[in-house]
């Protein structure tokens, strides 16, 4: 199973904390503003937090020294009168440290909600301008656990972490200013700690950021298993599979556990650590605050507000574990996000962007290889006439599929050019080249909704009128007539509900009313029986007028009325004609008549069996 790019970047980098804060910053910056003020309720909020020590040493020192205490000095000589304004100010702290702690959870809540919505909607319309090849290359779930998981561990951290963060800054640089103002000597050993939870936090940092880019990288292994199976529940029952798939499920789960558990054991040791050092300035500040105290030398009630200090200092700095580990998890997911919105999207530098398209496409000197991998096309010159049908036929592998990729520049030829009406591809705008094309796949992609939404899904606009027009021109008029609620019921999540030859008439009749210049059908009948298949090819030819119609078939039946069959041999064009013709030179194309029809010999086509697609099903009138 392939793992996303975006994950094995984000683990080589996963260690790079700060260079992950300092992206996330810069993704920030419309936000900026709205930060600041979040940080400045976040910082007056620990301010007003920390006040009530104060208040409490005041109060000591109002009842010790009366009228020489340091409210005397504000002009309130009279002791009753400086307790009632000590209960005034008491309050007005109270009521701020609350009004404040409202608005930074309201502002720092709304802006986690505001960067994680934006930075989703970032992701997934950038993973829209990626070319098919990333997707071909990644797993589905990896990028669902990247756009969701990842998405939601930042919102968390930015929910509460930050605010923490500040906090916890807030708390040293005041008290500790206020320790240095008050008693110099105290200080010194009750900041002693600080020193050690800051080289503690870096050596903490450093082990368990990789831990977290791997508990990154395996949920991603898991939601890509577990998205894949869901996919293919089908296939899993009918080979009766399920324990197999639970025990897949079970040994990534184990090891996305195994990650969490490595993660978890060096997170959890770091508050016990912590906590042993900050134990050691509280003691430190009891016993040499209170030697100073009763030598007379430090006031009672500055060593009441000393105490209550080294208490808000130290303790607050036990959750810097729990902090750091959403920071950490959180930095590991955003180094993953910005990983995505970092790679290279398709190029598209053209500036064409025609209101008519005439529908000539030409190869010249085309060559293709996915990858290093081996040529798929090599040196093929073809052209696509306006207006006329071309079947494109030959083994499986042969480079039928890969070249209609590189017509809708789904890839970029390795060698050669592609040209439509006379323009290199590469001169067009994406949105224009892949608008004047409409694709039938065999592989029939349905949304989770309703007929009618599927099928005006290239044209929102489409009058009911409209969508019958090209159900009946795909012969899906009826089934759909038939169903319970017609154009309004469901089809379920990938059509499920509907059988594998109705998802395919849909498909049809959904190109068929995008109206596109150029229409290609990759065996876009090998989903019907012989009778539908005959009903399709009446409507194929009445859509075929005035219209470039490319298809690829392996039942030669469908393609027998083209204006010209290319045959594709070993990555080339080995055979180009009408069907007649073909069949009389008695190469490849020939041989494969002969196989599909029974026929003992090239020439006038037998009637062959209904599995095979015979002459007469496909002349059927």
């Amino acid at each position: 199973m392939a793992e996303s790019s975006a994950s094995g970047a984000a683990e080589e980098s996963g260690g790079d904390d700060a260079s992950a804060l300092s992206r996330l910053i810069g993704y920030a910056r419309p936000w900026r503003g709205r930060i600041r003020i979040a940080a400045a309720c976040s910082i007056t909020n620990k301010v007003l937090d920390i006040a009530p020590p104060a208040l409490i040493g005041m109060a000591v020192d109002i009842v010790v020294k009366r009228e020489d205490s340091l409210m005397a000095g504000w002009g309130i000589p009279d002791p009753a009168d400086q307790l009632v304004a000590l209960a005034i100010l008491t309050v007005l702290v109270w009521v701020g440290e609350s009004v404040f702690e409202y608005a930074y959870a309201v502002l720092w809540r709304n802006l986690a909600q505001d960067i994680q919505h934006a930075l989703r909607l970032d992701a997934y319309s950038h993973t829209q301008r990626l070319g098919l090849a990333w997707y071909e290359d990644n797993s589905t779930g990896g990028l669902m656990a990247i756009l969701n998981d990842d998405v939601n561990q930042l919102e968390r951290f930015l929910d509460g972490g930050a605010n923490d963060l500040l906090q916890v800054a807030t708390t040293v640089v005041v008290i500790g200013g206020a320790f240095l103002w008050l008693a110099p000597g105290v200080a010194v050993v009750a900041l002693l700690p600080i020193p050690l939870v800051v080289w503690g936090s870096f050596a903490f940092q450093k082990r368990i950021a990789p831990r977290y880019a791997t508990v990154r990288d395996r949920v991603g292994r898991l939601n890509a298993l577990l998205a894949n199976n869901l996919s293919g529940i089908t296939t899993i029952k009918s080979f009766v599979a399920e324990e197999r798939e639970v025990e897949r499920v079970r040994a990534e789960s184990l090891d996305y556990r195994s990650a969490n558990s490595s993660a978890i054991r060096l997170s959890s040791a770091f508050s016990p650590l912590i906590r042993m050092a900050i134990v050691l300035g509280f003691t430190a500040t009891l016993v040499v605050g209170g030697r100073m105290a009763l030598a007379g030398t430090l006031a009672i009630g500055t060593y009441s507000v000393l105490v209550f200090l080294t208490q808000r200092l130290l303790w607050p700095l036990t959750r810097l574990g729990q902090t750091f580990d959403l920071y950490h998890r959180a930095m590991a997911s955003t180094t993953r996000v910005l990983d995505l919105l970092d790679l290279e999207p398709e190029p598209d530098s053209g500036e064409l962007a025609p209101e008519s398209v005439d529908g000539e496409f030409r190869l010249e000197g085309v060559s293709f290889r996915y990858g290093n991998g081996a040529e798929v096309l090599r040196d093929v010159d073809l052209t696509i006439p306006a207006g006329k049908t071309t079947a494109l036929v030959g083994a499986t592998g042969a480079g039928k599929t890969s070249l209609i990729k590189l017509l809708l520049r789904f890839y970029e030829a390795s060698e050669g050019r592609v040209l439509l009406d006379g323009h290199d591809i590469r001169e067009w705008r994406l949105g224009a080249l892949r608008r004047a094309i409409g694709l039938v796949s065999q592989d029939v992609f349905l949304f989770h909704g309703t007929v009618r939404e599927n099928l005006a899904y290239g044209r929102p606009d489409a009058s009911d009128e409209d969508l019958r027009r090209a159900a009946r021109l795909a012969e899906a008029e009826d089934f759909i007539d038939a169903l319970p609620q017609g154009f309004d019921t469901v089809v379920g999540e990938r059509g499920q509900k509907l059988s594998g030859g109705q998802r395919q008439r849909l498909s049809i009749a959904r190109a068929l009313l995008h109206d596109p210049p150029v229409l290609i059908f990759d065996e876009a009948t090998s989903a019907v029986d012989n009778e539908t298949e005959a009903a399709l090819q009446r409507s194929l030819r009445r859509i075929s007028e005035d219209r470039t119609v490319i298809v690829i078939a392996h039942r030669l039946s469908t393609v027998r009325h083209a204006d010209q069959i290319a045959v594709l041999e070993g990555g080339g064009v080995t055979e180009l004609g009408r069907h007649e013709d073909l069949i009389d030179s008695g190469g490849l194309y020939a041989a494969l008549w002969r196989v599909q029809t029974g026929s003992p010999q090239a020439g006038s086509p037998q009637t062959g069996s209904p599995q095979t697609g015979s002459p007469q099903t496909a002349e059927a009138p």
